[in-house]
């Protein structure tokens, strides 16, 4: 049984974390790398993190690269998940589960995994192959290529004319 258990606070939060390395003028680049840098990203989240759950967020981040651009093997994610507790709860509307002890890097691995659950497919890198940016496709016959059509996808498909009036 699959079980989906994040919302889409969580989603957007892991869009934005998988989004903290952009290749800037060809130069790739991390906001998180700089310890003031990376509190003011959380800070404009609303997250105040401790030094230890900040640099956990970072490892987890690069797990999450490594499973979603790379197709590595998701249990790169367990050791982020070691203390997270899953339980079930009754009432009249039915059952509703309720996890507990979920720091941050482990609700952004929980919200790969309700990303592959109930979008599987949807959250993928850009397909410019310069760009180091992800994107996650909403599109009814999801086929979205683009972090962004304005800058990513307008540079492929001007490549692309390019390529097909000159070459």
């Amino acid at each position: 049984m699959e079980l989906c258990v994040t919302g889409t606070d969580d989603e957007a939060l892991l869009l934005d974390l998988l989004n903290t390395t952009p290749v800037i003028d060809g130069v790739p680049t991390d906001d998180l790398a700089d310890p003031h840098d990376a509190d003011a990203w959380l800070a404009a989240r609303g997250l105040a993190l401790e030094p230890a759950e900040r640099d956990a967020l970072i490892r987890v981040r690069a797990a999450l690269h490594a499973v979603v651009r790379d197709g590595a093997s998701p249990e790169l994610l367990a050791p982020f998940l070691s203390g997270v507790d899953l339980r079930p709860t009754a009432d009249d509307s039915g059952v509703t589960w309720q996890v507990s002890g979920a720091d941050t890097a482990a609700r952004m691995a929980l919200a790969w995994d309700g990303l592959r659950i109930s979008h599987p497919g949807r959250l993928r890198p850009c397909a410019n192959t310069a760009c180091h940016l992800f994107l996650l496709d909403r599109s009814r016959p999801n086929n979205a290529r683009w972090c962004s059509m304005a800058v990513c996808g307008n540079r492929m498909k001007a490549r692309r004319h390019y390529q097909r009036t000159r070459g």
